[in-house]
């Protein structure tokens, strides 16, 4: 396995297992702490994995925390999606930057995003499971939701929404939240 930086988004990186694959199927370490360590993220302060599990055009997101933000690790486990990761830490030298990954069943690449990035992604196929690995117990008070489809981001989506929740589907523009810097919680 190898992390490899990600320019567009600092202290972002993807994790690229080695998959071992013979007429069975395939193996694949899908995380590695001596790998994390080496790329400066500290394994041992994840605390809470969860899955979700999308349909075919399914788009969840633009989901970040407020204090102390949440740290993600990201692996779509079966299945193809389509991620985005915008940088919305003020002191980050990548503020405000976008990146978009194509995360699959067939890789099982992870993604590390660092605390302060708002997180999203849409299901590629029939079904798309994702896991997440955070590092902060789920507080539904912090969490913080931006217009997926706001013009300013303008935010390639491959497919039309086949379906949003409605906290997604209200969430104000990121101009908004960030004019509002206290008050950031679900729409």
């Amino acid at each position: 396995m190898k992390a490899i930086a990600i320019p567009e988004i600092s202290g972002a990186y993807l994790f690229e297992p080695v998959p071992y694959a013979d007429e069975r199927g395939f193996f694949c370490r899908t995380f590695d702490a001596e790998v994390a360590r080496a790329a400066g993220i500290d394994p041992d302060a994840f605390v809470q994995d969860s899955v979700s599990r999308s349909v075919l055009g399914v788009l969840r997101g633009l989901h970040l925390r407020s204090g102390k933000g949440e740290a993600k690790l990201v692996r779509c486990s079966y299945g193809r999606i389509f991620d985005v990761v915008i940088d919305l830490r003020p002191a980050s030298p990548t503020y405000r930057a976008l990146a978009t990954f194509e995360l699959s069943g067939e890789t099982q690449k992870s993604l590390y995003i660092p605390a302060g990035c708002a997180h999203g992604f849409q299901a590629l196929t029939g079904i798309a499971d994702v896991s997440y690995r955070i590092d902060r117990p789920h507080d539904p008070a912090e969490d913080v939701t931006i217009a997926y489809d706001d013009p300013e981001l303008a935010v390639p989506w491959p497919l039309p929404a086949a379906a949003v929740s409605d906290r997604d589907r209200k969430a104000p523009s990121l101009a908004d939240v960030l004019r509002n810097p206290e008050g950031r919680g679900s729409a």
